[in-house]
């Protein structure tokens, strides 16, 4: 929502977002503002949770996570305990980077970050179709990424 932001808010987070390095002085001039407002606001966006943290964005494949996986996951019941239970487990994996709850054939869809194909079948058979609730799995290896992790567009 972003009725609370007027356009400096809105301006500031469009350059935060291409650039989470800038200072504190140099989104101040981007933003036309003093430093002294900047910093206010920049708080203020912070603490209203409108910027959730700053991070560095690894390259996957100098780090040996060079394989894309998406994994499709259909839940034996659909209830709300059995989502809650998969849930609280799926979050303790840590090769896991997102876990969306979908309609449609799948219950969710799993994106994980593995060394390479062998990698993945280690973790499928010891982990994942161990979660539970678990009934069935597809799995997707990613051959290109065309796009990753875009700027949002406000």
């Amino acid at each position: 929502m972003t009725g609370d932001l007027d356009r400096i808010d809105m301006k500031m987070l469009r350059h935060l977002q291409k650039n989470g390095r800038l200072t504190n002085a140099e989104l101040a001039t981007l933003a036309d503002v003093s430093p002294a407002t900047c910093h206010r606001r920049t708080q203020r966006l912070f603490d209203e949770g409108y910027i959730r943290t700053v991070r560095a964005m690894v390259q996957p494949q100098k780090v040996d996570r060079g394989a894309l996986v998406m994994v499709g996951v259909v839940l034996d019941r659909s209830t709300p305990e059995s989502f809650a239970q998969f849930e609280q487990a799926v979050t303790k994996l840590s090769f896991v980077l997102d876990c969306n709850l979908v309609a449609g054939d799948f219950d969710y869809f799993l994106k994980i970050r593995v060394k390479d194909m062998a990698d993945f079948n280690r973790i499928h058979g010891s982990q994942l179709i161990a979660l539970p609730g678990v009934r069935q799995t597809r799995t997707f290896f990613v051959m290109k990424e065309v796009i990753d992790n875009a700027l949002l567009d406000f």
